[in-house]
């Protein structure tokens, strides 16, 4: 088992990449803690969790309350004595025209996807620096190439880019392994509760959800990649094809980008 006795916390961890992260560090000997807004929805994780005799915990937090990332660290530690991964997987979407955006939405998504990742870093990182262990964000595509109508989302995974490039190099000496895993279009719940202009949710996926790739598959690189202490993992032949193309025609790849936008069903652009 790769990750016998190691303790991983994953946020976000009630569906689609964190859950089946919380199955495939489990299943690898880890012992987990999940966190989630719903104490409903963790439980439905941890009966998962349980059936594959996976020993984990649920805490109840909100990604975007800097306090409840500090007692979700305390919680974890108190419980399994440590922490040697920390998964920083929480993250909202949204679907709307920068010029009809709430800007409102665009701080909530700032909030929850680039501050959840500082906050719960932040209070894990004593206990991962003394285990020498790894610090994980799921970031994305659009870390390395933005996409319109997406601006918020954009936004917050260059930022998570950067500052997980820039922490990487400050723990270089500590022996601290820090991974960006930026996947591409993923099987999950994240199209449908993407946010539009005012904030509500889109409630359907404006993707064809069955030709992408499964949350268990970017749990199993994921598990591999840090077993291997990368760096970095980009998933998916497009998300490959995108970040290589827009480093050596961004201006072409504009156009590109632009109009396959435009081809969502209820496109904004329409």
């Amino acid at each position: 088992m790769k990750f016998k006795n190691k303790v991983v916390v994953i946020t976000g961890a009630t569906s689609g990449i964190g859950e089946a992260c919380a199955i495939a560090f489990g299943k690898e000997g880890a012992q987990v803690v999940i966190t989630g807004r719903s104490q409903l929805k963790l439980d439905n994780s941890l009966i998962k969790l349980q059936k594959e005799g996976i020993d984990a915990i649920g805490i109840v937090a909100d990604a975007a309350i800097e306090e409840d990332n500090r007692k979700m660290a305390e919680k974890a530690i108190s419980h399994f004595g440590k922490i040697d991964i920390l998964i920083n997987n929480v993250g909202i979407s949204m679907r709307a025209l920068f010029q009809d955006l709430d800007i409102e939405v665009f701080k909530k998504v700032m909030d929850i996807n680039f501050w959840g990742a500082v906050y719960a870093t932040k209070y894990c990182l004593e206990s991962i620096t003394q285990q020498k262990g790894s610090i994980i964000g799921i970031s994305s595509i659009n870390g390395y190439r933005g996409t319109p109508a997406r601006t918020a989302y954009t936004a917050s995974k260059f930022a998570m880019n950067g500052f997980f490039e820039s922490l990487r190099t400050e723990l270089l000496k500590k022996d601290v392994h820090v991974l960006v895993a930026c996947p591409g279009f993923t099987t999950s719940n994240i199209r449908s509760n993407a946010l539009l202009a005012d904030g509500t949710p889109q409630g359907a996926s404006p993707r064809d959800e069955a030709k992408m790739m499964s949350a268990e598959e970017v749990a199993s690189y994921i598990v591999e990649a840090t077993a291997k202490r990368k760096r970095e993992i980009v998933l998916t032949t497009q998300g490959k094809l995108a970040v290589f193309l827009n480093k050596w025609i961004p201006g072409i790849m504009d156009g590109v980008v632009y109009n396959q936008m435009a081809k969502e069903k209820d496109s904004p652009f329409k």
